[in-house]
């Protein structure tokens, strides 16, 4: 028996029966110096291991990129930005998308909101100087979304927001002064969880060979494309652009272009998309306010 599991997926260009975003947070070493200050310097090894990923990692994307034809989208931090212009002017010169994902990846809902706006508009300034053009999406640092960030995405004049897990297609984010388009992923699609083995992060997964995160990925696809779904990869240049999860990524996008019927497309093209389904009456999706809460819940009893 199959059942159609997705209640109002959003008709996809070209008759397409899924959406995939191949997309990455490139934290570079933004991690390791908003983490330990003023250790970071002496902080060699994990260090190099995050150099890895501006230095050797993007540019194998972008490799694999041209060879299957297919976007990108990366966030990336605008300390990132400033410290590696030559791997952000290859990406954007190559037509991928460049996302915002903070200054030094603060979480938003540690932070005044004063202060998020600070971090927000550096961030806007530093891809705007490199790129040319103003960041359309925006993904908060470790998922942490905070009650001001839709709001302050609005005011900013954003398209879309990648920080949530609430759907399985894209949704509205109902903010103070406007909405937003919300492309959600998930946990499952994070690549965190089953390569990084880092103590200087308190993450100590037990590192999974690429076959069996594939599986884990392929399974998320696979139902996405039976569905009418949205696939995006939450995965990070440093950990899945490692030579033998580079390979395997290779194997991931022929599965889905072997399945067929999938676009493949930038987060902004998608957010485009869904705007425009939107205004033409074409499509009508799920609608969040933003904040969920205006205050605490308080328990009946204290533990």
């Amino acid at each position: 028996m199959s059942l159609d599991l997705l209640d109002n997926p959003p008709p996809w260009p070209g008759g397409a029966r899924c959406a995939v975003a191949l997309t990455f947070d490139m934290d570079a070493e933004s991690l390791v110096h908003l983490r330990h200050g003023a250790a970071a310097p002496g902080m060699i090894g994990a260090s190099s291991a995050l150099r890895y990923g501006p230095r050797i990692a993007v540019p194998r994307l972008a490799r694999i990129a041209r060879a299957y034809d297919v976007p990108l989208t990366v966030y990336i931090p605008g300390w990132c930005v400033e410290t590696y212009p030559d791997t952000v002017r290859l990406l954007a010169g190559e037509g991928h998308e460049i996302g915002h994902h903070g200054w030094l990846h603060e979480r938003p809902n540690t932070l005044s909101p004063a202060d998020e706006a600070t971090v927000l508009l550096r961030g806007i300034e530093a891809i705007e100087q490199a790129t040319g053009a103003r960041p359309r999406g925006y993904r908060a640092p470790a998922y942490a979304m905070s009650a001001e960030t839709g709001r302050l995405l609005v005011a900013e004049g954003f398209a879309y927001d990648a920080s949530l897990l609430g759907d399985d297609v894209p949704y509205m984010l109902d903010c103070a002064g406007g909405s937003l388009v919300e492309l959600p992923s998930d946990y499952a699609l994070d690549d965190w969880p089953q390569y990084v083995h880092m103590g200087e992060f308190s993450m100590a997964m037990p590192i999974r060979a690429p076959e069996r995160a594939m599986e884990v990925f392929r399974a998320e696809f696979d139902a996405a494309h039976r569905h009418g779904g949205l696939w995006v990869s939450v995965f990070h240049p440093f950990v899945s652009g490692r030579l033998a999860r580079a390979e395997a990524l290779c194997g991931l996008i022929e599965h889905m272009q072997a399945a067929g019927d999938v676009w493949f497309a930038t987060m902004a093209e998608i957010a485009g998309h869904v705007a425009g389904l939107v205004e033409r009456g074409e499509w009508t999706p799920r609608r969040e306010a933003l904040p969920f809460w205006s205050a605490p819940v308080e328990p009946l009893v204290t533990p």
